[in-house]
């Protein structure tokens, strides 16, 4: 080789922007609904879960996300929804990713036997999923973490501390605060999400609103990221050791 020649370092790639992101959360499409763990299809496709109380915009914000106007089932009466609903992202006939949308939860409205029953089904897959690879925890901005948020936090909490799982606490209906609520609501959520944060976790919170737009490039950019992350090996192993949980959430 002629000493004079030199090989120009290859460029990084670049980041994607927010038309591509946006354009990739668009792709969301139903894939299958299922009302129990096991009937859920063994994937090897990143999976993004989906949780919140009934009344925290949920379904809004996943059809938000996904510029779609009923992807996400928003029923007449909150709580009503009991199935973990899949949604496959990325070309059709090669997805890279999928979104999990569970049940939402705390609606005092719903029978307590089905209420028990599909919250233990939340928490058995928040555990044992082993396509788990993160959790987006949607959160009323005016309410804050609740004790049943909190509560959900702790079936996933041991994942998220190992990095296996990342979590991205999304505080919605932010239009609804000023600058100063909105800062507290932010502020407030840190430390409480404090405990949960160690040298390996991947711990976000941002601010949502699906009637001003605010924060939706920002939450693609978050989800387009993790389903496009190499896992660490470790992270693996300690999803295939996992063991199933023993106690559902509590009831409102």
């Amino acid at each position: 080789m002629n000493p004079d020649t030199r090989i120009a370092p290859q460029s990084a790639p670049a980041e994607p922007d927010d038309k591509m992101v946006l354009g990739w959360t668009h792709t969301a499409r139903f894939l299958t609904t299922a009302s129990q763990l096991v009937h859920l299809p063994p994937t090897e496709l990143p999976e993004i879960a989906f949780v919140g109380r009934s009344n925290a915009g949920k379904s809004t914000a996943i059809n938000t996300l996904a510029q779609q106007k009923r992807l996400a089932f928003a029923s007449k009466t909150p709580g009503r929804t009991q199935h973990i609903n899949l949604f496959e992202l990325g070309p059709k006939d090669a997805a890279d990713a999928l979104f999990a949308d569970l049940p939402g939860y705390g609606y005092a409205a719903v029978n307590r036997d089905a209420k028990q029953r599909w919250q233990k089904v939340m928490a058995d897959y928040l555990e044992v999923r082993r396509s788990l690879s993160g959790v987006v925890l949607m959160v009323d901005s005016r309410l804050g973490l609740t004790d049943l948020d909190q509560q959900l936090l702790d079936f996933v909490q041991r994942r998220v501390a190992t990095g296996e799982v990342k979590l991205l606490v999304v505080l919605t209906k932010a239009d609804k605060l000023n600058r100063k609520e909105a800062d507290a609501a932010l502020r407030q959520t840190q430390e409480q999400l404090g405990a949960m944060a160690t040298e390996e976790s991947d711990v976000s919170i941002t601010l949502f609103s699906a009637l001003k737009k605010q924060g939706v490039a920002d939450v693609a950019h978050i989800l387009h990221q993790w389903a496009h992350a190499p896992r660490p090996a470790a992270a693996v192993e300690a999803s295939d050791a996992a063991q199933a949980p023993d106690a559902p959430l509590s009831p409102a």
